[in-house]
């Protein structure tokens, strides 16, 4: 798996800007992860049920769908990126040009193959990334080791992928997208309700901040002290 020479960079899809509403009502998610993976797979999986195992390689694909979420409809916008994911020398280029996607999103999926060793180890800087773009520990980043099937041709074992997660903070799951369109969609729902906690959280806290404290009233018995006391000072 070659990196893409950087003298023809990849360029993310244009991302819509987010129309006014209620918290909660839109969701925007990014699944980041090496070439190869299954990223558009598991989108096209969690929106449509379908399973797609081609893909022409992507230049960064914004779908937007309302999911029903918890018995309410959800605008959820998902990024693809473009598979170019490597651990080696430029690497912290290639993760500079996804800044933009990384800033603009509020979920996270960080997705590598089982049968794909190098795609692992693209895990690690991926959320050391997004974590300087959101310090806050909050934001949340799930950890998806996909094609679970393919167990004859495993290079990643789950206790590997489990042991990451945990070094990082993060929640840890294995699914196969080919073969359970259920588990794909858990992976996926969970992820918009952790969002939508997030809003709400950071709604509450503006509404807080925005209430100014009401002025305490005037004590009458102290005010007419200090009238005495300037008085007393003038007659002296």
């Amino acid at each position: 798996m070659r990196l893409p020479s950087m003298s023809q960079p990849f360029l993310l899809a244009p991302i819509a800007e987010c129309p006014p509403g209620p918290p909660g009502a839109q969701v925007r998610l990014a699944v980041l992860g090496a070439r190869g993976v299954g990223k558009s797979a598991m989108i096209v999986r969690f929106l449509t049920k379908r399973f797609i195992g081609d893909y022409e390689p992507n230049t960064g694909n914004l779908y937007s769908r309302l999911v029903h979420l918890d018995g309410d409809h959800v605008a959820v916008q998902i990024q693809d990126t473009p598979g170019c994911i490597q651990v080696q020398e430029d690497c912290v280029q290639v993760l500079d040009s996804l800044s933009r996607c990384v800033k603009w999103a509020e979920g996270f999926l960080l997705v590598y193959s089982i049968t794909d060793y190098s795609s692992y180890q693209s895990v690690q800087p991926l959320y050391q990334h997004i974590r300087k773009v959101h310090p806050d520990a909050r934001t949340p980043i799930i950890i998806v080791g996909n094609k679970a099937d393919l167990l004859h041709a495993r290079q990643v074992q789950a206790k590997e992928g489990l042991q990451l997660a945990d070094e990082l903070g993060s929640l840890f799951l294995e699914i196969s997208t080919s073969e359970d369109s259920q588990g794909v969609c858990d992976v996926f729902q969970y992820l918009c309700k952790e969002v939508s906690k997030l809003q709400h959280a950071a709604s509450t806290d503006r509404r807080r901040s925005s209430i100014i404290p009401r002025p305490k009233s005037p004590n009458m018995q102290d005010l007419k002290r200090r009238f005495k006391q300037a008085l007393s000072s003038k007659v002296k």
